[in-house]
């Protein structure tokens, strides 16, 4: 089922489909090599496929249904990944990189469950980044200090974009406000967790909310996160206040990830712990894996915003109801 499509009054794209496809490509560029050298990443290949019960391939939520097959040649079936947050810091220990030093990659994935609107698509492109860190680092100020890192790197982009497209007006907020989850529910106790986002993201513009994953004082989470990857007392979103939806905007999901002692209370939480059987929980709990921060940054929420579009489908290919792709037709929304 889709969630509601949002169509701004009186909506024009800034610039043609040609154009659009120049920027797009303009933006990936400029980003990419802004966020490597701003967080010293190296761009490393990445798996679009796993196999089946590796342990490897993110559970989300543990809800979502993951895209499987059959491969003529091996037993058992492949998987085709929802995110690539375990097995970045995988390759870090097989790369062998230390402390400070991190990789870059342009992840492709499919999320069959998600429901499809202006900023959601079954088909999602990241660039996932990883980085070893130091048991000292693992603190909401050097979490706060990378943050402020991935902020500087789109904001850069954003002019980068806006001195060759001037017909792009909206600007961005190069502070980002910090708030936890607990401290937003305090402030609105009685709004959702999205509504809680656009009151604080339409007032500080960019904002980057901690904490996200676990109960809240109300006893409801504000989101969901998996388990066995963020701690979820050292994650976040980062928000940007989007002119055109007239909403709040999630660039990025991010945070420390797991250690054994947040891994094994996260899981027992969740009545998750089962995983340990899997290597790459194993190797966190014994310490074989090397701590790590990471996040995944969406390309084509990143090029939506800059290019100050209404739809996803306006900066990527995918797949779209009839009735979605009709409305956006009428209203002057044009669908890749």
């Amino acid at each position: 089922m889709s969630r509601s499509l949002y169509i701004p009054e009186g909506y024009q794209s800034s610039l043609t489909l040609r154009e659009t496809q120049h920027a797009i490509k303009y933006i990936k560029d400029v980003f990419q090599q802004a966020l490597s050298i701003s967080l010293t990443l190296d761009r490393v290949s990445a798996p679009l496929i796993v196999r089946q019960g590796s342990g490897i391939n993110d559970d989300l939520n543990g809800v979502e249904r993951k895209v499987d097959f059959d491969i003529k040649e091996i037993d058992g079936k492949a998987e085709v990944v929802q995110s690539l947050a375990k097995w970045k810091r995988m390759a870090l220990y097989r790369y062998g990189y230390g402390v400070g030093e991190g990789i870059y990659t342009d992840m492709n994935a499919i999320r069959r469950d998600d429901d499809t609107d202006n900023t959601h698509s079954i088909f999602v492109d990241q660039w996932d980044w990883e980085k070893v860190i130091s048991r000292e680092q693992r603190t909401l100020e050097f979490l706060k200090e990378t943050v402020k890192n991935v902020v500087k790197a789109v904001v850069y982009t954003k002019r980068k974009v806006s001195l060759r497209y001037p017909q792009l007006k909206a600007a961005i907020c190069d502070e980002p406000f910090f708030i936890t989850t607990q401290e937003l529910e305090d402030m609105y106790p009685d709004k959702t967790g999205h509504e809680r986002e656009r009151l604080i993201t339409k007032e500080h513009k960019t904002v980057f909310l901690m904490g996200i994953g676990g109960k809240l004082k109300s006893g409801k989470k504000h989101d969901g996160r998996a388990p066995d990857y963020d701690d979820w007392a050292l994650n976040g979103d980062i928000l940007i206040w989007d002119e055109v939806l007239d909403d709040s905007l999630e660039i990025s999901s991010m945070g420390i990830r797991v250690d054994a002692d947040s891994l094994k209370s996260q899981l027992a939480e969740c009545g998750a712990e089962d995983r340990m059987q899997y290597k790459y929980h194993q190797m966190i709990a014994d310490g074989t894996l090397p701590l790590t921060i990471g996040g995944g940054i969406g390309q084509s929420r990143l090029c939506m915003l800059l290019l100050e579009k209404a739809h996803i489908g306006e900066v990527q290919s995918s797949v779209w109801t009839e009735e979605m792709i009709a409305r956006c037709a009428e209203n002057g929304i044009t669908l890749l």
